[in-house]
């Protein structure tokens, strides 16, 4: 019996029992359909965390306050909070920087006629657009003029400019609100940026950080400063030069820690990405079980097979089949079922992640490799977990089988 015949003779007996056929592929369905799923959400939202992040600006770096300490304790990342303007001004005399934008963030009441509204307020200055990659859609972003004057002038983002005003007809530009209870006239919209992990980039209101200093919040300091490095290339130095920068600023001796955190964008980004990594693994093991129990499904309804056709394989053996022929003939059975059931399932998967991207609005990113993985996957079981049943029916003795009732 040749290839060809034993395939024909396998794909006849699946056909015969479609009901069996079927639920012993549906573990394999599953499994592989689960994995393709989970793995193309994964890659999705890690692409979508890289976007994100990358989003925040180019080559960027990230200037937080560092942790005060009570004895062998630490207070917290934030505790201590040192940073000024002054640091910004000086960061930004160094060649490996591109732009420097400090940043102090709270919130802010708005009011405009009868319409209230609560949003994010970010104060910074005007180097906030090239640095965080911020375009304006509407008006204009205010001027280094109006940063030293401590103007109150505000930039708002499209869902506050949905909530406050609501009639699409109005303008927002030109129009004066009450930011805590404090005039602002806005002189320019956001395009929007969508949100990243728990921040809505639309939803804020931003203004000078002068006038958020001196009559918003009160606060001296400043929350944190984004630093654009030159270039890609420039980063490491540009990095060094901000922490030698504000050592020198914050009078910090030779073994003293620094008083402040740097982080890099890369760095923010393989974090990122390493989390959705590990959940992604996590997720696609626990739906590869699927296929461990598929394949004992598989191994269970040929064991089955073996014992209904016993007679046939008898009848076979008596007229010149060999071993081998036996062997070939349940093997390729149960790789079919294994492949079918993996193919089915890679549809199902895909489908489904497409399905959940479209009503969810997640990025879904289907790539080959893992369609490769389940594939070879569905194969690898079919073969494992098809042996033992093929070798038992193999090694049937014509007589004995032929007597088996």
């Amino acid at each position: 019996m040749n290839f060809r015949e034993s395939l024909r003779v396998s794909l006849r007996s699946i056909q015969t029992n479609k009901l069996r056929s079927f639920l012993t592929m549906l573990g394999i369905i599953i499994g592989v359909s689960a994995v393709i799923a989970m793995v193309s959400i994964g890659e999705g939202a890690s692409a979508n965390v890289a976007s994100q992040i990358n989003g925040l600006g180019s080559n960027l770096l990230i200037v937080t306050p560092g942790q005060a300490r009570q004895g062998q304790i630490s207070l917290g990342a934030g505790s201590l909070n040192t940073l000024t303007l002054a640091d910004a001004e000086a960061i930004s005399k160094n060649d490996s920087i591109a732009g420097v934008a400090p940043s102090l963030t709270g919130r802010a009441q708005l009011v405009w006629r009868n319409q209230n509204y609560s949003t994010s307020l970010e104060g910074t200055t005007d180097g906030f657009p090239q640095v965080r990659n911020t375009e304006v859609q509407q008006g204009r972003f205010f001027s280094h003029v109006e940063v030293t004057a401590q103007s109150n002038v505000a930039v708002v983002g499209t869902e506050v400019v949905a909530n406050l005003f609501g009639d699409s007809s109005i303008n927002p530009v030109g129009q004066t609100i009450q930011l805590n209870k404090i005039p602002f006239q806005i002189i320019g919209v956001l395009k929007s940026q969508g949100s990243s992990g728990m921040t809505n980039n639309d939803d804020k209101v931003l203004i000078p950080i002068t006038t958020a200093m001196n009559r918003v919040t009160g606060s001296k300091n400043v929350g944190s400063i984004y630093v654009s490095a030159a270039s890609a290339d420039a980063l490491p130095k540009a990095q060094f030069d901000v922490q030698s920068t504000l050592r020198a600023q914050h009078s910090l001796r030779p073994q003293a820690a620094d008083d402040f955190q740097i982080r890099s964008q890369s760095e923010i980004l393989s974090t990122a990405q390493g989390v959705t990594g590990v959940m992604t693994t996590l997720l696609s093991g626990i739906a590869a079980i699927s296929l461990v129990v598929g394949g004992i499904g598989i191994m269970n309804i040929m064991l089955v097979s073996v014992t209904e056709r016993t007679r046939e394989i008898g009848i076979r053996k008596a007229i010149g089949a060999t071993r081998w022929d036996i062997l070939r003939q349940f093997l390729i059975e149960s790789v079919t079922l294994s492949l079918l059931g993996g193919i089915t399932g890679i549809l199902i998967g895909a489908g489904g992640a497409l399905l959940v991207g479209k009503a969810t609005g997640m990025t879904i990113s289907i790539s080959l490799p893992p369609i490769i993985y389940a594939f070879l996957s569905s194969m690898a079981v079919g073969v494992l977990f098809g042996v033992y049943p093929a070798r038992k029916a193999a090694q049937l003795k014509p007589i004995d089988a032929l007597r088996y009732e």
